[in-house]
């Protein structure tokens, strides 16, 4: 990986010893024919440094976002990334991931070391959660002492077995909270009211945002306590919905949108084998939030915009002063909108604790997944191409199209 905060023209994705890098070369182009870039994140945890690789990725590739939306870990990477100049947003990523995948006991990360089955990694694995769940992840949360057991009933911020006040230093120290707030770029995270179980968008147009609302969006109970926000108490927003995109997708006044949405969890995937499989997999249909399905439905309404758009265009203009016209005018819509979904495809061994498995090398290999992946999604120049489709929406994935030879 390219050092952090540093645009070049060739780069090179990490790489453990005995693998290839990927090498792949790195062209600015113009920006892309659309009035919104939107960059939406979902939740998982200690995936989340795959979203930092994409991110890497659109980087060099000059694909700067208006708007940045985020959930739970896909907040804490909006923050950083709406917080910083564009020259340091890399370099701040890095500085996050590579600070809470410290080992919590000082000890030396795993270097080059080749795993002789898919099973022995996964112990390893399974080893290096388990000291995640004991000590937690530097500067990010730790264990709260005395437990939540022996903690007197009434304060809701005391109800979780971990303790973030970690985190609010750590986002004090690599976000600019004031550049968020000075509207450069929309910003977005969603959060649970504990009380109402409303969904609630923290965002910079209509709130002051501070360490507390991106805390908010990631308080996963029980692991994390409720974060209180101007007196009401918030859990992860991934409890109702752990994707942003219908909330970029719905905004006013609508624009011609290129939206890459970048999920951690797949809706598909294989028959589980054993209990291990059956508990990953429950996790990824539960926070994959049908991102392919919200697509498929944003696609079918907007097929209907479109046709009143026309209607209305054609309609006499004594008819369009009419209430109905006027009403049918306020949903009408002939935007475009290209939907470029990139999904993190989970390895065999990594099981149902990939998303608190913070450990170095495998930080290493979500952000080269990461990195790869949008890599080859730009490859494919109608990605960044205006839809012609009827529906006026043009939607990408790259575990789907992707294994097509890109348009020339």
């Amino acid at each position: 990986m390219p050092p952090s905060g540093r645009h070049e023209s060739h780069a090179a994705v990490p790489h453990h010893e005995g693998e290839s890098a990927i090498s792949i070369q790195s062209v600015p182009r113009p920006r892309p024919p659309f009035e919104r870039i939107a960059l939406l994140l979902q939740g998982g945890g200690a995936l989340g440094s795959y979203q930092a690789g994409v991110y890497q990725a659109l980087s060099e590739a000059n694909l700067h976002p208006d708007w940045v939306a985020g959930i739970s870990i896909g907040a804490i990477n909006s923050a950083l990334i709406a917080g910083n100049p564009p020259e340091t947003r890399v370099e701040k990523l890095r500085t996050f991931w590579e600070t809470i995948t410290r080992s919590p006991l000082g000890l030396p990360t795993i270097k080059g070391f080749e795993f002789s089955s898919d099973m022995e990694h996964q112990f390893v694995n399974q080893l290096r959660s388990f000291g995640t769940m004991m000590f937690g992840a530097p500067d990010f949360f730790k264990p709260r002492f005395p437990p939540p057991i022996f903690t007197p009933a009434g304060n809701p911020g005391n109800l979780a077995y971990y303790d973030v006040a970690p985190l609010k230093a750590l986002l004090e120290r690599l976000v600019d909270f004031d550049r968020i707030n000075a509207k450069e770029m929309r910003f977005s995270v969603g959060a649970t009211n504990v009380k109402t179980g409303n969904f609630i968008y923290f965002d910079n147009e209509t709130h002051t945002i501070g360490p507390q609302h991106v805390i908010a969006s990631g308080s996963l109970p029980p692991g994390f306590p409720a974060a209180e926000v101007d007196g009401e108490f918030y859990w992860d927003g991934g409890v109702v919905s752990n994707t942003p995109l219908q909330w970029v997708l719905d905004a006013r006044p609508r624009a011609d949108t290129l939206a890459f949405q970048i999920d951690l969890w797949s809706a598909r995937g294989d028959l589980p084998r054993d209990m291990i499989e059956v508990d990953t997999r429950m996790k990824d249909i539960r926070y994959s939030s049908r991102t392919r399905a919200g697509t498929d439905q944003f696609r079918q309404i907007q097929a209907l915009r479109r046709a009143m758009a026309k209607i209305l265009a054609d309609m006499p203009p004594e008819l369009r002063q009419t209430p109905e016209a006027e009403l049918v005018g306020q949903e009408a819509d002939s935007k475009v909108y290209n939907i470029i979904h990139t999904i993190y495809h989970a390895r065999k061994y990594e099981g149902s604790s990939k998303d608190y498995e913070f450990s170095r090398r495998t930080m290493e290999e979500h952000w080269e997944s990461g990195y790869s992946d949008m890599t080859r999604s730009l490859e494919h120049p109608e990605v960044l191409q205006r839809p012609e489709s009827p529906d006026g929406v043009f939607t990408f994935d790259l575990a789907l199209q992707g294994r097509k030879e890109p348009q020339k």
